[in-house]
C-alpha cells in the first residue's frame, strides 16, 4: 500500500505558486464602475494632487489666522470682507492683512488664507465687515492641496481587492479604467455513489451533494468563476470524462473525495495520467484535510486539486492551501484574523496542523472563542462558527484562557 509523504501547509501553497506560475496571472482592463470586488493587478499611481487646491471643509471665512489671534466672546477681531468664493470656481481675490474672504464647505481657499472661521462663530458688523469671536489656528477648518494624495504617489496598491471606497478614491484620482486579474475559472466535481443533488428525491443510503455547493461558494466568495460543477459516480471512465472536460476550460478542477487509500480511490492515479508533470502533493499535514492531492498540467495549464470527501475538510484546503496561495500569487492582503482566548483546553494532533471552528463571545474582558467541536463531515460545525483557527504543527494543546488568532469565515 502505497503511504502518504505528507507535506505542509507552506510547503503545498509553494507547490501550487511554483506550478501555476504567471500563467495564473492574467489582466484586464475593466470600466471603473465594474471594478468593484476585482483585485487590482498594478500600483495606480495618482497624476496630480488630490486634492488639487486647498479646500474649505466648513461654511465660514477664509482668514490670516494671525489676524484672529486673541479674539473671543468679549473681544471680537474685525475683518474686512472683501468677496466671496463661489463653488467650482477659483478664488476672485487674494487675502491680506485684516481682510477675509467667504467660502463654502468645499470651495477653494484664497492666496494669502491660511485657515477658516465657521460663519456661526462671526457676524456681520457693519458694512463689509465682520466681528470675529473664535481664534483658529494655521490649517484650521481646511483639506490642503495634496493631502489625500500627492502627485506620483500610488492611489491604490497592486494586490488591492477592491472596496467602495477603492473605487472611490481611483475616481478622486481621474481613473477611468482599472487593470485587474481575471478571475480564475473553476470546474467543481463530486464523486461518489451516495451523493444526490438537492432536489431530487433522496433515496435510502443516499445523502444530499455537500461539497459542489461548499467548494464553489468559497471558490466565488474571492471572485473566481465557476465554469462547471457536477456530480460523478465511483466510476473510472466517469471521473476520466469529467476531469478531460472541465480542464479544456478550467484553470482549476476540484474533485473532492476519492483522495484517500480506499479500494475505489482513484484520483491521484488519474490526475498523474492525466496531468505531465502530474502530482506533486499527496498528503498534508493537517487535520483535517490530510488526504489531499494536488497536480498540475503544463499543456493544458491546470491545477488539479483532490480535495478530501468530507466537506469541512474539502473547503480548509481549499482555502487554506489552493485560495491562500494564489491569493499570494495575487499580492493581496492576509487574510482578515482576530484574537481571543479560549475557553477550555483542547488537545491536538502533534506533527499536524489542526484546524479548529470557534463561536466568538465580545465580553467586557475581551474577545472569548468558544470551539465548535464535531467531525469533519458535519458541516455544521462551520455555520455555527465565525471562524477557525489554525495551530502550529508542534503543538500538542490548546490551554484555556490562551490567546490565540481566529481567521474569519468570509
Amino acid at each position: 500500500m502505497e503511504l502518504f509523504d505528507v507535506q505542509t501547509i507552506e510547503d503545498a501553497q509553494r507547490e501550487v505558486i511554483q506550478s501555476v506560475g504567471k500563467a495564473f496571472l492574467r489582466t484586464e482592463q475593466v470600466p471603473l464602475n465594474d471594478a468593484l470586488g476585482r483585485v487590482l493587478a498594478e500600483d495606480i499611481p495618482c497624476a496630480f494632487d488630490v486634492p488639487g487646491f486647498t479646500r474649505s471643509t466648513m461654511d465660514g471665512y477664509a482668514v490670516r489666522a494671525k489676524d484672529t489671534q486673541g479674539a473671543g466672546e468679549s473681544i471680537p477681531a474685525f475683518l474686512t470682507v472683501v468677496g466671496e468664493v463661489e463653488m467650482g470656481k477659483a478664488a476672485p481675490v487674494a487675502i491680506r492683512p485684516g481682510e477675509c474672504c467667504y467660502v463654502p464647505t468645499g470651495g477653494m481657499l484664497p492666496e494669502g488664507a491660511d485657515a477658516v472661521v465657521q460663519v456661526e462663530y462671526s457676524e456681520p458688523f457693519g458694512k463689509n465687515k465682520i466681528a470675529v469671536y473664535h481664534a483658529v489656528s494655521t490649517g484650521r477648518n481646511l483639506i490642503l492641496k495634496g493631502e489625500d494624495t500627492k502627485a506620483g504617489e500610488p492611489v491604490l496598491t497592486r494586490g488591492t481587492v477592491l472596496r467602495a471606497q477603492d473605487v472611490g478614491a481611483l475616481a478622486s484620482a481621474g481613473v477611468t479604467d482599472v487593470p485587474v486579474y481575471e478571475p480564475l475559472r473553476i470546474a467543481v466535481i463530486s464523486t461518489g455513489d451516495e451523493l444526490t443533488p438537492p432536489g431530487e428525491p433522496l433515496q435510502p443510503g443516499k445523502i444530499y451533494d455537500i461539497n459542489t455547493y461548499a467548494v464553489a461558494g468559497m471558490a466565488k466568495s474571492y471572485g473566481h468563476v465557476i465554469t462547471s460543477q457536477q456530480v460523478v459516480p465511483d466510476r473510472e471512465d466517469r471521473l476520466v470524462a469529467a476531469l478531460k472536460s472541465a480542464m479544456k476550460d478550467s484553470d482549476i478542477v476540484c474533485v473532492s473525495g476519492g483522495s484517500s487509500q480506499g479500494k475505489k480511490d482513484m484520483t491521484k492515479r488519474l490526475i498523474d495520467e492525466l496531468s505531465d508533470p502530474g502530482v506533486f502533493t499527496h498528503g498534508l499535514a493537517m487535520k483535517p484535510g490530510k488526504p489531499t492531492i494536488l497536480g498540475y498540467d503544463s499543456v493544458s495549464k491546470t491545477l488539479l486539486c483532490g480535495l478530501p470527501g468530507h466537506p469541512v475538510a474539502a473547503v480548509y484546503v481549499l482555502e487554506l492551501v489552493v485560495l491562500d496561495a494564489l491569493n499570494e500569487l495575487q499580492g493581496r492582503d492576509a487574510p482578515l484574523t482576530v484574537y481571543a482566548r479560549m475557553d477550555q483546553n483542547i488537545g491536538c494532533d502533534a506533527g499536524k496542523s489542526n484546524c479548529f471552528a470557534v463561536k466568538l463571545e465580545e465580553t467586557e474582558e475581551g474577545c472569548i472563542a468558544h470551539p465548535v467541536l464535531g467531525k469533519s463531515g458535519l458541516i455544521s460545525t462551520m455555520t455555527e462558527s465565525d471562524g477557525y483557527l489554525v495551530t502550529d504543527r508542534n503543538k500538542e494543546g490548546i490551554k484555556q484562557g490562551e490567546l490565540i488568532k481566529v481567521r474569519l469565515f468570509r
